[in-house]
């Protein structure tokens, strides 16, 4: 019998985050592995145009949930929106549906936070931090609350090279800081981000610090654990192998390099590339919520789901599955043929850029102009060298987690929960998730169909063959201007080739003498 599952049965259950990568993974694993669960209560805002009901519905629409539509038909009934803002006060929900959540939350889910690493400080210290106060003042006064578990990061205490699961003291006051920045024009608070950050390389990991030392501050007498993921990626084996919906993190890379356009980034082949699986890190998050709400630890529970320490895969390893996947599952419509160099040398790194995106993102932007089409190859790399620069720090050197507390959870768990919760990374086979990873990218990132792989290949031997006759062609001009204008060249030129001819002449001599 699962512990787990039965714990979560009858139980009301708030999560924020919800129609995001992770929060969607989070509710499908509920749903399907916990069928008894009481409502899930889902915290959502208009967006983009769209009111709560119509993002809801899309969500309840995603392929994430096949395989519990298949079991359970009905599954929508159990999910219970609530219009809500993070930023706003009182979370800007109704006193009703307040009053509702006050009585009936058992435990509370807060995935909710923005993940731009280039968000502006002001931006993000709403979200992450504020936001997640607020979610504390809520959480507080619920009746029946048996825990509250909050989705940090791994990378929130980079500035460190060993990271303990232990939440750390901070150089700012976080509530003198938000009060401090409120007032603010937006210029300055650009112009003093560096020296505020500090340590930090960007806003989103300095303000997912300051929102574990709030939970510190602020969590009361409430039962609290944070989850600490690093790279999150598709999912490994749950809903299904492959499963992604975004181009954030790795997957924006990934595409990038499948479709020939990314073929140089700064990176130290022998750092460890931290992933980790989506639904890893959901397993996780579910085992530690039953943990949590049963044993009631005294101190705040800091889980780091990491694989560098258990089971480490390179970046020079990535890159070489990455792209050997996508020779043999190639994109469709592809710039250039997949091949990518990471080194850790700027120089190098600098001028792969300069020969490899800008001078054929140049001349094909060219061809458009030619054509009458507007160009866009040229801002398709400056988004992507963007991405690539703030992706530097995190690719150019390796950390070590300590997970003492993961590995004390995995031993509470039965047999059937360690099979049906499975967060073991030590189980992970990389060569076949990465395969995976990149597949799922091609089918529910770009929704391309696996039956035009014979086109997509098709098309790979097209652009073999322009680079072969774009090479032929530029060695005849190198022999026009360099060497049949010089004596010189020309001497050297015949001695190669005759020292080539003679070379030959032994190697079929010798093997007539031997025979």
């Amino acid at each position: 019998m699962s512990l787990i599952s039965s714990y979560y049965a009858g139980k009301n259950v708030l999560i924020t985050g919800s129609t995001g990568f992770m929060g969607k993974v989070l509710v499908e694993k509920l749903l399907r592995s916990c069928p008894e669960v009481n409502a899930i209560y889902i915290l959502v805002r208009p967006k983009s145009g769209q009111s709560m009901q119509e993002r809801v519905c899309d969500m309840m629409k995603c392929k994430v949930f096949d395989r519990v539509r298949e079991d359970f038909q009905n599954f929508q009934e159990k999910i219970v929106p609530i219009s809500a803002e993070l930023t706003h006060p009182n979370l800007a929900i109704s006193s009703e549906d307040t009053e509702r959540l006050l009585s009936c939350i058992n435990i509370v889910f807060h995935c909710a936070a923005t993940i731009r690493f280039d968000e502006p400080l002001k931006h993000a210290l709403r979200l992450n931090v504020c936001g997640t106060q607020r979610i504390l003042a809520l959480a507080r006064q619920m009746q029946k609350l048996d825990a509250f578990i909050h989705i940090s990061t791994a990378y929130a205490n980079c500035n460190r090279r060993q990271i303990d699961e232990v939440i750390y003291a901070l150089p700012v006051d976080p509530k003198k800081l938000i009060d401090s920045v409120e007032w603010m024009d937006e210029s300055i608070i650009r112009e003093i981000t560096p020296q505020l950050i500090g340590d930090w390389p960007n806003t989103y990991t300095y303000t997912k610090a300051l929102a574990e030392y709030i939970i510190q501050q602020d969590c009361g007498k409430m039962n609290v654990a944070i989850i600490r993921p690093s790279i999150v990626g598709a999912s490994w084996q749950e809903p299904f192998p492959g499963w992604i919906d975004n181009f954030n993190g790795p997957s924006g890379l990934f595409i990038a390099a499948g479709k020939g356009i990314l073929r140089t980034m700064k990176a130290n082949n022998d750092a460890v590339a931290d992933l980790i699986p989506v639904d890893v890190v959901v397993n996780l998050t579910l085992a530690a919520g039953w943990c949590t709400a049963v044993q009631r630890p005294k101190t705040t529970m800091v889980y780091n789901c990491t694989t560098g320490g258990v089971n480490p895969f390179y970046w020079g390893e990535l890159e070489h599955h990455v792209i050997s996947t996508f020779k043999r599952n190639p994109l469709e419509q592809a710039f250039r043929r997949p091949n990518a160099n990471m080194t850790s040398n700027q120089l190098v790194n600098q001028y792969w850029i300069a020969v490899s995106h800008k001078a054929p993102a140049l001349l094909y932007d060219f061809y458009l102009k030619l054509t009458g089409r507007k160009p866009r190859m040229m801002r398709i790399f400056n988004r992507l060298h963007k991405s690539m620069m703030l992706l530097e720090y995190f690719t150019s050197q390796s950390w070590e987690w300590s997970t003492e507390n993961m590995n004390y959870l995995m031993g509470q768990l039965n047999a059937e929960d360690r099979k049906s919760f499975n967060f073991d990374a030590r189980q992970l086979n990389w060569p076949e998730y990465i395969e995976n990873y990149c597949i799922g990218t091609k089918k529910y990132v770009l929704n391309e169909d696996m039956s035009g792989l014979p086109a997509a290949r098709q098309h790979l031997k097209k652009l073999r063959n322009i680079r072969y006759a774009f090479n032929t062609t530029l060695l005849v001009i190198i022999w026009r201007i360099f060497i049949a204008r010089s004596q010189m060249a020309r001497n050297i030129w015949y001695f190669v080739v005759n020292l080539c001819y003679k070379f030959l002449s032994y190697f079929r001599a010798s093997s007539t003498l031997r025979h």
